[in-house]
Parts: C-alpha cells; sequence; structure tokens
C-alpha cells in the first residue's frame, strides 16, 4: 500500500509538467534531467533540475549541468555548467559558464567564456558577457571581445551587434584588422553589410597597397614584337661589314706585300 507522502510526490511531479504544459499559458515548457527537486503548482515557486538537465521553450534549448525555474509561471531560467543552446527563433547557437534567461522580457544574459555564433550572417562572437535581446535581435558584449565576419577581425572592451541591420559598434580600445589592414580607434563602426568603417577618437590604421599587375597594351606588343627582328637585323648587318672590312684589310695587306 502506497504512503501518503509517496502519493504526493508523485502527484506533485505530474501536476508540474500539466502546469508548465497548459495552454492556458503562452509558452509551455518541455524539460527533462536526472533529478528534480523543489514544489510545483503554486503561481510563485524554485525548482531545480540537475543531472543533463534540458528545457525548451517556444523559442529556446537550454542543455546545462543545473537549471533552476523560478518566479511566476517559471518566468526566469537560470543555468550553470558546461551550457549549450540554441535560440531557435534567431537561428543562433551558443555556449557559457551560465546563463540567466526571462521568459516574459526575452532577454538572455550569458556569461563566462561566452561563444555566440550567428549562422544567418556567419558572424561568431566571443566574449565574457553577452545580453542578447531576441526581441529587437540586439546583443551587448562585454570584456575579452573578438568578433569575426568574412574578413573582419574585430575586438574591443564593448560593442553592440545589430543581427538585422548587420551594424557593429565598438569601443575601447576598438581594432578591426581586414586581412593585412589594421583600424584603431575609440570608436568604430563597422557596416558588415558594405564593410565601410568609420572611425572616431585616436584614429590609427595601417592600410598595405597591393598593386595590380599592369596589362600590356596592344601598342607595345606590337612594338616588342617589330623591335625583336630589327635588332636581329641590325646584327647581321653590323656582321657582314665587319667581314667586308676584314676581307678589304687583308687583300691590301697581300698587295703590299707582292
Amino acid at each position: 500500500m502506497l504512503n501518503k507522502k509517496y502519493i504526493k510526490t508523485i502527484f506533485t511531479s505530474l501536476f508540474f509538467v500539466l502546469f508548465v504544459a497548459s495552454p492556458l499559458f503562452a509558452e509551455k515548457i518541455v524539460f527533462s534531467a536526472n533529478r528534480m527537486t523543489g514544489q510545483a503548482g503554486n503561481s510563485n515557486t524554485t525548482t531545480n533540475l540537475s543531472g543533463n538537465a534540458y528545457i525548451k521553450t517556444e523559442s529556446m534549448e537550454i542543455q546545462a549541468d543545473e537549471v533552476e525555474l523560478s518566479g511566476d509561471n517559471y518566468r526566469y531560467i537560470k543555468a550553470s555548467g558546461s551550457i549549450t543552446g540554441k535560440n531557435t527563433k534567431s537561428n543562433m547557437d551558443f555556449t557559457c559558464d551560465a546563463l540567466e534567461y526571462d521568459r516574459t522580457t526575452k532577454i538572455a544574459i550569458l556569461k563566462g567564456n561566452v561563444k555566440l555564433d550567428d549562422k544567418d550572417n556567419d558572424v561568431r562572437a566571443e566574449s565574457q558577457i553577452i545580453e542578447y535581446n531576441q526581441d529587437t535581435e540586439i546583443a551587448i558584449l562585454q570584456i575579452q571581445i573578438r568578433l569575426t565576419q568574412k574578413d573582419n577581425i574585430c575586438s574591443g572592451s564593448y560593442a553592440i551587434y545589430y543581427k538585422n541591420t548587420q551594424m557593429l559598434e565598438l569601443s575601447g580600445n576598438a581594432q578591426v584588422r581586414q586581412k593585412e589592414d589594421v583600424f584603431r580607434a575609440q570608436n568604430i563602426t563597422l557596416d558588415m553589410n558594405t564593410q565601410d568603417i568609420t572611425l572616431g577618437g585616436n584614429v590609427k590604421g595601417k592600410v598595405t597597397e597591393t598593386k595590380e599587375p599592369e596589362e600590356e597594351t596592344a601598342e607595345e606588343a606590337e612594338a616588342a614584337d617589330t623591335e625583336g627582328p630589327a635588332e636581329d637585323v641590325a646584327a647581321e648587318d653590323g656582321a657582314a661589314d665587319s667581314a667586308d672590312s676584314t676581307g678589304a684589310a687583308e687583300a691590301e695587306k697581300e698587295g703590299a706585300a707582292e
């Protein structure tokens, strides 16, 4: 016979799943983990998932060692330990050490060795903190920033990345490297569509000029063709004249000897 405590535990867990997946709410949550602790069913409660924790909302997928769900209708998601995730709405993948996500504001804060991959635009960003607003598709990067796109390698202390317009704003020892060219300034704006760069404040740069090999014109080619044979003819004529002079000189010597 089951005791009351065991029955209550089963009922609480089942009610938690139904509560999260209820159609009364705009967004449902699917989860799995090796272990779950906490209460469910209250309007404002905290539930902890540990061991291969997995959370899926309508726009986010998160895998981590530990996940905490809290707030009214589990508004807040906190994750820690070996985090990998995907924003299915923005088509962006990420990894980090810690994550906080607000399901209402759609703002995610990623911390610790953050890597963000914008697959739509082939943009890869690394920093220690990235705050991403899913509604506006704007990412704010802080500390040890490195962002790559096409031939651009960008760095600085602070950056704002606009996914929709493909604009990047850098500040704090900002630098953009394009192959052999390097641009430095206090503030740099890069248009990733046109590759136009705007520099402001303590501007420095190094640009390497690449010269294209000059093509030979038709006139130059024709002149080169005519010059070659003319030189050869002149050389032959000179040799003939020299031979004639030598023969004449020898004939004169023989006549004198006779």
